[in-house]
């Protein structure tokens, strides 16, 4: 569900505060300037002890064929994911959101994980934490499956660091492959609740520790 509403000032205070009670906002395109505000009958999420992992995933996910980092270059993985990819036509990411989700990051409430090659980010993800929630907004990549390892570190990453949920704000074909599901918005709201008042710590492992694939997916098991 899509509330328009008028155009209040979006301030990051505010747009923490959404988050809380299960909004979040999106754009119509990168080029309309105009957000709204959407609270989703039907929430898509990644239960965090159901990531599906295929075989070959975990083989390339132990094999460190990429280096995982967190929080390196925030403004590198929105102009990512802003450009499409992923089998996207268009993105919703516009300069609005950039700048709101960019003093969030600065402020330690936005978080990415990175895939890197050869000093090259071939991809990655970021979302919004508060308390041991996660809202994943956007990902991208541009070597093969370099976002889905990214997931795994991110989901490892949230287990170990204590927190209750992993928003995937809907689900598709794609992410349903990864064990996203869709839960009704009152049974989301319950989980929101809870998942809020936990303490969850995004930096379990430190911002500049190597965590090697066997180590992401032991904490998976």
């Amino acid at each position: 569900m899509s509330l328009p509403g008028p155009q209040l000032e979006i301030t990051p205070k505010l747009l923490l505060r959404a988050y809380s009670i299960g909004m979040f906002p999106m754009a119509e395109s990168a080029d309309d300037p105009t957000l709204f505000w959407v609270d989703p009958d039907e929430r898509g999420i990644f239960p965090l002890d159901g990531l599906v992992v295929s075989r070959s995933l975990a083989k390339i996910v132990r094999s460190d064929r990429y280096e995982v980092r967190v929080d390196t270059d925030f403004d590198a993985v929105i102009e990512a994911c802003a450009g499409g990819g992923d089998g996207r036509p268009s993105t919703w990411i516009n300069a609005r959101i950039r700048r709101l989700y960019g003093d969030l990051f600065r402020q330690g409430h936005v978080h990415t994980v990175e895939t890197w090659r050869e000093g090259e980010l071939v991809g990655g993800l970021y979302g919004v934490s508060i308390g041991g929630a996660f809202f994943g907004e956007s990902m991208f990549h541009r070597a093969r499956d370099a976002s889905k390892v990214a997931l795994v570190h991110l989901v490892a990453r949230l287990r170990a660091g204590g927190y209750g949920l992993l928003d995937a704000q809907f689900v598709t074909d794609h992410l349903a492959t990864l064990g996203a599901v869709e839960v009704p918005r009152r049974t989301y709201q319950h989980m929101l609740d809870e998942a809020i008042g936990l303490s969850g710590n995004f930096f379990v492992w430190p911002k500049d520790m190597r965590v090697s694939g066997a180590t992401a997916l032991a904490a998976l098991s």
